[in-house]
């Protein structure tokens, strides 16, 4: 005798129950467990259970009592048979659209890992100081990228440079327009909040779950998408409010000298509000550095890929390298972001 036995014969819905017939469906964890502990006895009554541990009346608890009512994994089950059976038609759709980013994804690789490191790296050493003008971040960028170059973390730690390279310039070409309409409409604004924050707080890893399904491990934009989906939130968010942030005495002033929109946007607008974008791509380039580690689970190349075989094969050393490997491009990405907002931020109080 099940727990909820009584609640269906009093309601009158033991016939339905009982139409339901035997579970045909995987088992639950619960019955697995049993099994497995050989705790599952065919036949033996239930014991009875005191009123302060009554189980709560969920799908696989109403189950034992009424089989017309489905199970949490035949719920789960439906799930899955759902997106399998929009595979086919939304992969005819996304893979011409997503393409592009393969081949750039691939080309970018091929670049950044075909060019020298007697060329490659200087040439870092001289865009960090053109965007910052500061010796000290100048000087941590030839130090770092000599030291992965010493330890023979180079072709690595460049792999992972030329797709966060990749997944930051299309996250800033995707993410600024979002921003400027999601700024310049409440209800647009009200549709994309919630989207947003479903991206944000979604589970890194459950964005491959239905991009596996979707592509095949071995194309780029596999990983590409999901770097792309995960990193492209803060662009969008500060960009909304960097705009939304700037001076009404400003738009006044813009309104009484006759400026459209579109010059009010370009004009005043978005230059008011370039340190909030340069904050938001900032923050975009953390992300996307954060992703590419989860993604070489799903074969994205550089220095995710040596943290992996660190825990697969229980390498604490090259495990702790390759981490320290991957602070050490994170801190020279954001010091370098972060010197350079700080002089757009002051080219534009100027």
């Amino acid at each position: 005798m099940a727990v909820y036995d009584g609640l269906f014969r009093v309601t009158g819905l033991e016939g339905w129950c009982s139409s339901g017939g035997p579970n045909e469906g995987p088992l639950t964890m619960a019955e697995l467990l049993a099994q497995a502990n050989g705790t599952q006895v065919e036949g033996a009554p239930a014991p009875s259970i005191p009123l302060m541990e009554t189980p709560f009346p969920s799908l696989d608890t109403l189950n034992k009592s009424c089989s017309s009512i489905p199970r949490s994994r035949d719920m789960t089950q439906a799930v899955e048979e759902g997106f399998l059976a929009i595979k086919n038609p939304l992969k005819v759709v996304l893979d011409p659209l997503t393409q592009p980013l393969s081949w750039m994804l691939d080309l970018s690789l091929d670049g950044f890992q075909a060019t020298p490191w007697f060329i490659m790296i200087p040439l870092l050493v001289v865009i960090a100081w053109f965007s910052t003008k500061k010796i000290g971040v100048t000087v941590l960028v030839a130090l770092s990228f000599l030291f992965m170059a010493f330890i023979d973390f180079y072709d690595d730690a460049i792999s992972t440079l030329s797709i966060i390279f990749v997944c930051t310039i299309i996250s800033v070409l995707l993410g600024v327009p979002i921003g400027i309409a999601m700024s310049r409409s409440d209800t647009m604004q009200r549709m994309t909040i919630p989207v947003l924050d479903m991206l944000q707080t979604l589970p890194t890893f459950v964005y491959l779950i239905p991009l596996i399904f979707l592509f095949s491990v071995t194309e780029s934009k596999l990983y590409g998408i999901a770097i792309i989906l995960y990193a492209i939130v803060p662009v969008i968010r500060l960009t909304d409010l960097g705009i939304r942030l700037v001076d009404k005495d400003v738009i006044e002033a813009a309104d009484a000298f006759g400026m459209s929109n579109r010059q009010k946007l370009w004009g005043v607008q978005v230059p008011l509000a370039l340190p909030n974008i340069m904050a938001g791509i900032n923050q975009t380039i953390m992300m996307s550095l954060a992703m590419v580690v989860i993604a070489s689970l799903v074969s994205a190349p550089g220095l995710g890929v040596k943290v992996l075989a660190g825990i697969r094969n229980l390498e604490l050393g090259v495990g702790l390298v390759a981490g320290f490997s991957i602070v050490l491009l994170a801190v020279i990405l954001d010091r370098s972001t972060k010197a350079a907002l700080g002089r757009i931020d002051s080219s534009v109080r100027q």
